[in-house]
């Protein structure tokens, strides 16, 4: 009886880890399904910025590094554009 609780409680133990496995590589797209959207839907958060397919991953990665800088002074003139607008009140 001990012998037959074990192994359900091992097969029990295996299935949980697989299932976790499989939810964790479809959210960083290596199992079926689209990463991007779905990933990020599935969880809430924002969604994953579409890079063109072309080039070497040092290609993709300067582009990458690119649109981060672009986006967060983007995000540094926006903020200083509203401390700005904030501080002509009276």
């Amino acid at each position: 009886m001990k012998a037959l609780f074990g192994v359900v409680s091992l097969l029990v133990a295996l299935a949980i880890v697989g299932l976790i496995a499989v939810k964790q590589l479809k959210a960083v797209g290596r199992v079926g399904g689209s990463a991007g959207a779905s990933a990020a839907a599935e969880v809430g958060a924002a969604p994953i910025p579409q890079m063109s397919g072309s080039g070497t991953v040092r290609d993709q990665s300067r582009e990458l590094q690119n649109k981060v800088a672009d986006d967060a002074i983007k995000a540094m003139n926006q903020g200083a554009e509203a401390r700005k607008q904030d501080s002509e009140k009276p």
